[in-house]
């Protein structure tokens, strides 16, 4: 994919919205800050509809199958839910709701933990298996395959998205 020329630039609603920053008096590190901001968010919104859409048919969110993911990466299936929620970095209460929902849908099933009575288990199910590695197959072909930039272009994205997560205490 090409780099963006100057001419799309010029009608780049936050390029737009930079201009009138610097013109309100924000110019500088402001302006860039609010353009780098508000270029994040709005590349947010982009990949998650992608990854929705993909999705969609399955009848998962993003959220759903990072859940169904993570347990089918685990080698016994199955996490406690906290574990669940710190590794996916969700508050407890948006893995618990998730969690319900795969429940219903006969993908994952709630377990008590075999040696602390106080912990329960999230545990993926067979079908919650074949679903996701279909999903996936999809995810890797339609989205992951091709974000939308070149390959270096992405790797400096993510080292750059790396250092704004570290500055911020993310890991």
């Amino acid at each position: 994919m090409a780099e963006v020329d100057r001419e799309s630039s010029l009608h780049d609603p936050i390029a737009l919205a930079r201009r009138n920053w610097e013109d309100a008096g924000w110019g500088g590190d402001i302006a860039d800050g609010m353009e780098a901001v508000t270029s994040v968010m709005r590349a947010h919104q982009i990949m998650l509809a992608r990854v929705e859409q993909q999705l969609k048919p399955f009848g998962l969110t993003f959220a759903r199958y990072e859940l169904l993911r993570l347990l089918a990466f685990t080698r016994q299936g199955s996490l406690p839910i906290s574990k669940a929620s710190d590794r996916l970095q969700v508050h407890v209460s948006s893995a618990t709701h998730a969690i319900a929902r795969l429940v219903d849908a006969g993908l994952v099933e709630r377990i008590p933990h075999p040696t602390d009575g106080r912990t329960t288990l999230v545990s993926i199910t067979t079908d919650g298996r074949d679903l996701v590695e279909k999903a996936t197959i999809v995810l890797n072909g339609g989205v992951f395959a091709d974000v939308g930039m070149p390959v270096e272009q992405s790797r400096q994205l993510v080292d750059a998205i790396r250092t704004l997560r570290h500055s911020h205490g993310d890991f």
